[in-house]
């Protein structure tokens, strides 16, 4: 899954609307996990799973995401998304608030980081928008 095919998935939310976009995809509105773009917020499992479907033609269900959400949380801050991801308590402790600002990540001066590869842009069938397979011609419209 790629940017461009979050990207994809956003733009459709936005056109549909939250609430017709849960809807058509057969999600339930997740109030903890959350994906912020661009000044507003996207249900996070309907995103990745619309998203999976314009990667690969499947979509990927509430069911499927159930226990992968950290990994997809993951790979969209990978992407430069920002995500919102439930706050862990413990039995001991009360539950803190969940701050907004994003921790500061521990880095060790030892290590070098490696400049970041641009993301290959994958080719779109312009009917459908499905990506296309490596002959270049759609499975489903041509």
């Amino acid at each position: 899954m790629t940017r461009q095919h979050v990207l994809q998935a956003i733009e459709e939310y936005d056109r549909r609307g939250g609430h017709d976009f849960l809807a058509v995809y057969g999600f339930l509105p997740s109030v903890e996990w959350t994906l912020q773009h661009e000044g507003r917020e996207y249900d996070l499992p309907a995103v990745v799973g619309v998203a999976h479907r314009y990667a690969t033609g499947r979509l990927a269900t509430a069911d499927d995401l159930g226990g992968s959400l950290p990994a997809a949380a993951s790979i969209l801050r990978k992407r430069g998304f920002e995500v919102g991801a439930p706050v862990p308590t413990t039995r001991t402790a009360p539950r803190a608030a969940r701050s907004t600002t994003p921790r500061a990540r521990r880095t060790t001066a030892a290590v070098p980081r490696r400049a970041a590869e641009p993301e290959r842009v994958a080719p779109l069938c312009p009917t459908c928008s499905m990506t296309l397979p490596g002959t270049g011609h759609c499975d489903y419209c041509s």
